[in-house]
């Protein structure tokens, strides 16, 4: 089963359990869209966009192929579901510059709560392995960071989409198939602990493409001896791109029908 359905089935359990109601959102009879407005897309352009928490990045294309009516289109790096902002979607002829635009260097901001670990290093699996934090000093915290910067090796998480023998870790992991990622060579240009309110540190990283903040949280939490994971997770900044200039998807589709009706 694929990550996106697999997840998708996992958080609408949690929703019903919690007593939430899962939101089916009827198909709509799909109107031909402007061909003035869809031009420029299917000729190709680069539109950035806020990835909204629990959407995949394939649900965003999805959506925007949905919406425009057109089939080239991609985006330029993976975020997890439990992740927001920047996401670069591109179209037509700009689908050839995917790989340039993914190499670029990388901004997040988010927070690792300490304390614990998780099998999949966020919040998509439940804490465990619970132990003492409080005897962590700021200084103690602050220092630790100095050990992930520069060129550093790390894990990638068991749970990611990197492949073994064309099959993804992820599926491996859930079929209970024990699986030992290699090592890989990631850059950390700068890691910042920004605020601490144990167990929780937010965090400003800036990072080689390649890099799971997901480990780096992992990483950290086992440095500091009580273990850590990622909690939040938010994209500021991909190369010269800001996720300050990207669209939400509401503001995107709004935009096509104000287009369409001018």
């Amino acid at each position: 089963m694929a990550r996106k359905e697999t997840y998708r089935s996992k958080y609408n359990s949690k929703l019903v359990e919690a007593g939430g109601v899962v939101q089916n959102t009827e198909r709509k009879e799909r109107i031909p869209l402007d061909p003035a407005i869809q031009l420029p897309y299917a000729e190709g352009k680069v539109v950035l966009i806020d990835k909204p928490l629990h959407w995949t990045s394939f649900d965003v294309v999805r959506k925007m192929r949905n919406l425009l009516q057109i089939k080239k289109i991609g985006h330029a790096g993976t975020l997890d579901p439990l992740a927001t902002g920047l996401l670069i979607v591109c179209t037509g002829k700009f689908t050839k510059k995917i790989n340039e635009y993914m190499a670029q260097e990388k901004e997040y901001t988010g927070h690792i709560t300490l304390g614990a670990v998780t099998p999949t290093y966020d919040l998509e699996s439940e804490p465990e392995q619970v132990k003492d934090y409080s005897l962590l000093s700021p200084e103690a915290i602050h220092a630790a960071t100095a050990a992930f910067t520069g060129t550093i090796d790390q894990f990638p998480p068991i749970y990611s989409a990197i492949k073994k023998e064309g099959v993804a870790l992820y599926e491996l992991a859930r079929r209970g198939i024990e699986v030992q990622p290699e090592s890989r060579k990631i850059t950390i240009h700068q890691f910042e602990i920004t605020n601490i309110s144990l167990p929780v540190l937010s965090f400003k990283v800036v990072c080689s493409t390649g890099t799971y903040i997901r480990s780096l949280a992992n990483d950290f939490g086992a440095a500091l001896g009580c273990g850590g994971y990622l909690s939040s997770l938010r994209r500021t900044r991909i190369g010269d791109f800001e996720a300050s200039n990207a669209f939400s998807m509401e503001q995107f589709e709004k935009q096509l029908q104000i287009n369409g009706d001018a």
